[in-house]
Formats: structure tokens, sequence, C-alpha cells
């Protein structure tokens, strides 16, 4: 596994990758990997064959956090990284740094960001202004780094994969966006970097973001119709509410492809939500088929 630290060095491997033919599959990680991104890299490896090259990046990228998240806590593992992408075939490690992801920058000299205007606007657009501005233009980077043919990311974050999908097609981005499904605890708690900072007690009531998903499910099946969004609405609040350390910041029920509010809600709609335990924010989604 070969580890590559600048975007000049990146982009000239990926250049001889395609003088070759050689697929590329990336798989952009903010670090700290667990068993989904595993996940993640061997759907990459799946799609670009034994011959093909896997990437992974590690950068936590600053431009998506606001000034009161947290930037600074977010957990840093980069030994158990390199450890866990050389145990699962990983071809090229990428781990750029602030300065050359985003050069002049802490003297005023950085002003070009990637904006998303439509399905950035909600759920996590509300509760976090300039996070999907951070992503689209940190993603569209990668894109222009390592040059992939396919980019896999994670279901557990669907507005972002969504927002991602819709600027790749509307930017001309020649790369084709794969989602792989949840990786989940056997009690239905998504996997996630941040899962390392709950507390036993705030890990023991975390698992109320799958009971909430798992109760709409659960209402939207025995329903003969569809189920107002505003009842399921009241549930998951009174179920979050009935958890001492947990905290709700949102839940939204939508279509999956334009992620557009429905007010009723059917087995073709989706769900997310947002919650905070203690200091820790964790979010999950899921079809309510």
């Amino acid at each position: 596994m070969r580890t590559v630290k600048t975007p000049s060095a990146m982009q000239r491997m990926a250049r001889s990758w395609q003088r070759q033919g050689r697929r590329v599959g990336l798989v952009p990680t903010m670090g700290a990997l667990h068993n989904g991104h595993s996940r993640l890299i061997r759907e990459a490896r799946r799609r670009v064959g034994p011959s093909g090259i896997v990437v992974v990046s590690v950068y936590v990228n600053p431009t998506q956090f606001g000034p009161t998240e947290d930037l600074s806590r977010y957990p840093r593992h980069p030994a158990t990284d390199r450890r866990r992408c050389r145990a699962e075939g990983v071809d090229v490690l990428f781990l750029p740094s602030d300065d050359v992801m985003y050069p002049g920058k802490t003297v005023g000299r950085y002003s070009t960001y990637v904006v998303e205007e439509r399905l950035s606007r909600g759920m996590e657009g509300v509760s976090r202004p300039a996070h999907f501005r951070g992503v689209t233009t940190v993603v569209a980077k990668l894109f222009h780094c390592v040059q992939p043919d396919v980019a896999v990311f994670g279901a557990k974050d669907w507005q972002q994969a969504a927002v991602v999908r819709r600027m790749t097609a509307d930017l001309n981005f020649p790369v084709r966006i794969v989602v792989a499904p949840t990786q989940r605890e056997p009690d239905g708690l998504a996997l996630s970097s941040r899962n390392a900072h709950l507390t036993s007690a705030e890990r023991a009531e975390a698992t109320v973001l799958w009971e909430a998903l798992e109760s709409c499910r659960k209402a939207v099946r025995d329903a003969k119709g569809r189920v107002p969004a505003s009842a399921l609405e009241r549930g998951v609040r009174r179920l979050i509410a009935s958890r001492p350390r947990a905290r709700l910041d949102y839940v939204e029920f939508f279509d999956p492809d334009t992620l557009t509010p429905v007010t009723a809600v059917g087995r073709d709609s989706h769900m997310a939500l947002a919650v905070h335990l203690g200091r820790t924010r964790l979010i999950d989604n899921g079809g309510l088929s």
C-alpha cells in the first residue's frame, strides 16, 4: 500500500493509471475507520476488479464543521486506519493536509467553494448551515485529485449521498456514485466514528434512533393507507423524550429521490433523524417499507 500526501502527487498517479487503462475506485473518509468503512472498501474493490485501484482518502475536512461543532474532538486514529486499509487490500492511502487542500486559507487567500442549492437545504442543511458547502467542495477536490471511475459512500449519510450525486451530475464529473447499505451493530445502532465518544449510559440510549425507525416502519406497515407525518413525528418525539440523555434535533419524512418532505407517509417514503446524546450528535435514516 502506498501513501500519498499531496494533490499533485495523487494526480500524477491517477494519470498513470488512466494511461494503463486501470479502473479506479475512491472511498472518501474522515478516518477513525470501522467495519462500515471496510464494507465500503470491499464494495469499491468489487466495482473496479482485482486489476483496478482502490484509493481511500482520510481527511477530516474543516470546512464541513461549524464553529461550535466537534472538529477538534473528531476521532483521529491514523495508525489503526493504516492497518485497516492494509488489511483490506487498499492500493493507495491519500492523506492530504489542510495546507494542501485549502492553500492560503489561513491568510485569507482561499475563496472558491462548490455549492449545491436544492437538496442541501433541509435536514442537515438546516441544523448545520455550512456543512454541505464543505462536503461538496472537498468531494469535488478529491475527484480532481484521484480521478476515480467510481466513488463509494455509505447510506447512513443519505442526504449527503444525494447531494454528492447531484453535484456529480450537474458538474459532469465522469464518476459513478455508489451508495452502500448502512452497517449496524447487533442492537441496530448504525456504525459511526462518533460512537466512540458515547459514554456507556449514552451508548445504551443510542439505540433510540433505530427504535424510532422501526416504530415508524411498523406504523406504516400496519396502516391501511398512508400515515400523517405529523402523527409519526409525535411518536418519535415521545420515544426520544423517554430517554433522559437523548435530545431530538430533527425528524423528517421525505421522498428518497428528491428529498422533498411528505405530509402523508407510505412505504415508498424515507425517514431521517438526528439526535444529541450528551455532547455527541448521531444521525440515521431508512426506508419505511
